[in-house]
């Protein structure tokens, strides 16, 4: 009897990881030391930021850029989500510094979820933050004169978006977006270092489609990957599908999925030592 209940039990996790249920994983503290920065932003504004040092850094400096719900107000310390704070995780664990630059409460702004006119938006004044927190970081010691990487969630996804194609060459080493919103499909210019798409195939808040659209565009830089069953955010850790509506009107669906959110770690996990490998065999540092 024992035996069949857990032949069963195998079948219904089997089940319901097909049918793309999500196991809820507790978050973690980061176990690496925190330190409190000031960094430079857009507009001469001085941004806070956390700064993760791994013990030996051995990769390039990560610049993550947070959600359009921010990092917190200004009037409060800053405190990364939990799915944020696990990839800052495994992005250390593989040897990348890594810096949260504080877009919003730096400003004194809220959250900028389904605002129209958000005064931090994605292609002017945070796309010009991304790119000074990344000079500022390949500058320390820490950062090895590596150019960094961008990676980025939705409204921090299109920021990388936005940095990535406006970029200097040789400013960033690769960029990594996800669930961005893509616009209509069309940008001016598009960059050149490697570029991940991480898309879940039923995002109604960032579609899919603009994204592939663009990719279409530059095929060998960009590469997209697109999981089936999947919503805004399904990176998250915890809460299930759920359903929120916009200051602008919109109803939008997003929520945690778990096969996906594992196929994007490894994806990028994949990535990134893919380019650890090209930067060795053309002897960059």
């Amino acid at each position: 009897m024992a035996r069949l209940s857990t032949f069963l039990l195998g079948l219904l996790l089997l089940g319901c990881a097909a049918a793309g249920v999500t196991a809820d994983e507790a978050p973690r503290e980061i176990p690496f030391p925190e330190q409190r920065v000031t960094v430079p932003g857009a507009e001469a504004v001085a941004l806070r930021a956390l700064l993760y040092l791994p013990p030996s850094p051995s990769r390039p400096a990560v610049i993550a850029l947070h959600s359009c719900s921010g990092l917190g107000p200004a009037e409060r310390p800053i405190r990364l989500p939990a799915h944020q704070r696990d990839w800052a995780i495994r992005l250390l664990e593989a040897g990348h510094p890594v810096l949260f630059p504080d877009s919003f409460g730096s400003r004194g702004l809220g959250e900028a979820c389904g605002v129209r006119g958000f005064p931090a938006g994605p292609y002017a004044v945070r796309r010009l933050d991304a790119l000074a927190a990344a000079d500022w970081a390949r500058a320390q010691p820490w950062g090895r004169g590596q150019a960094p990487i961008l990676i980025g969630w939705s409204h921090g996804g299109s920021t990388t978006l936005a940095a990535w194609a406006t970029a200097p060459s040789g400013a960033l080493s690769a960029a990594i977006a996800l669930y961005p919103g893509c616009g209509q499909g069309e940008a001016p210019v598009l960059g050149s270092a490697p570029l991940l798409m991480l898309l879940g195939a039923e995002d109604d808040w960032t579609p899919p489609e603009p994204c592939r659209q663009i990719a279409a565009r530059a095929p060998g830089v960009i590469t997209v990957e697109s999981y089936a069953g999947a919503h805004h955010g399904f990176d998250g850790l915890a809460g299930g599908l759920r359903t929120r509506q916009l200051p602008n009107g919109r109803s939008v669906s997003l929520g945690p999925n778990g096969p996906a959110r594992e196929a994007a770690r490894l994806r990028v996990a994949e990535f990134l030592a893919s380019q650890a490998g090209l930067a060795a065999s053309a002897g960059r540092p």
